[in-house]
């Protein structure tokens, strides 16, 4: 199924979702204007996409504050945000659009993920990054939330440590709808031991930059499209996280680690995505121009984000 008879319109909604409560570093929330203003709207146009914006959304510190649970920081800031999400990404999807999420830190990602699974319930996610974020609430060391979207909705989140129930079950909301069979990683790098035990006892198809040195780019696509869509029948979301890219491409970003996805790497995961007429939302997060050391830096970045959206939505060098 190519992108025409999946979208036949041809819509794209651009959700930005400018967030930055999951994670400690200011400027991520200035991300998705620098997109904009990098020229995101107008590539899709040339691709041939109809693209729709409404707007940043608004994500309003709760008026009593938000103290943290126990370590968790920021958990009422973030249900709310990722809520916000979950329901504008469903809306979109539901629209028979494409959702195209840019953020904002990767905490958004609880609600893109469960907002996509509400139009596709049998979509697979590749999640492309140097960190799993597979970290419980209370198993996360840094109790940046940030590190734990995907627990949330495989429901491997365990309630906030409150004696209230209101505010240990912040995070009721989130569907459990992610199997561990359908979700494969591609490019980490900096994962702690509660990490590494969570991803083997579940069996969930994880390739590091080890099995890309070993085996290369475009044998680990392969690997990991036939772990969880074997039949090549399921939607695909595609959820990329810059630092994936290695610093010397994509240097603005918060957590940055060295030994990283190369800049054509990364966009050939997207490339390859969108070549088996699956992918029907995507997640572009963490670009943080605050971050950069030069006005060339935040510019490399944007432009490696701009080229990674580009590919995912059908481009291809001839």
């Amino acid at each position: 199924m190519s992108f025409d008879e999946r979208f036949p319109k041809r819509q794209v909604q651009i959700i930005s979702a400018p967030f930055s409560g999951g994670q400690p570093r200011g400027g991520v929330d200035e991300g998705p204007q620098h997109l904009l203003e990098a020229g995101l709207e107008t590539v899709l146009k040339d691709l041939d996409w109809n693209p729709s914006f409404d707007g940043h959304l608004d994500f309003p510190v709760p008026e009593s504050g938000d103290e943290p649970i126990g370590h968790v920081k920021n958990p009422r800031h973030v249900s709310s945000a990722a809520h916000k999400v979950f329901t504008h990404v469903s809306e979109a999807a539901k629209s028979g659009k494409f959702p195209l999420t840019i953020g904002g830190d990767h905490s958004i990602g609880i609600g893109t993920v469960a907002g996509v699974m509400q139009q596709y319930p049998d979509a697979c996610v590749i999640w492309v990054d140097a960190h799993a974020d597979i970290n419980s609430p209370q198993g996360s060391e840094s109790g940046n939330l940030h590190g734990c979207p995907v627990s949330f909705v495989l429901g491997h989140d365990d309630p906030l440590p409150s004696d209230d129930p209101k505010e240990a079950n912040l995070f009721n909301w989130v569907p459990h709808c992610l199997d561990p069979s359908r979700i494969a990683y591609i490019g980490l790098r900096d994962l702690d031991k509660y990490e590494k035990n969570i991803l083997k006892e579940n069996h969930i198809a994880a390739f590091t930059m080890r099995h890309v040195d070993q085996y290369g780019i475009g044998k680990v696509v392969e690997m990991a499209l036939r772990a969880i869509n074997p039949h090549n029948k399921r939607p695909i979301h595609l959820s990329f996280d810059i630092d994936a890219l290695d610093p010397f491409f994509a240097p603005a970003t918060g957590t940055a680690v060295r030994g990283g996805l190369t800049w054509r790497e990364g966009c050939y995961i997207c490339e390859a995505i969108a070549e088996t007429g699956n992918l029907v939302a995507m997640d572009l997060v963490e670009v943080n121009p605050h971050l950069a050391e030069t006005e060339e830096h935040a510019k490399m970045t944007t432009n490696a984000g701009i080229s990674l959206v580009k590919c995912a939505l059908g481009d291809v060098l001839l």
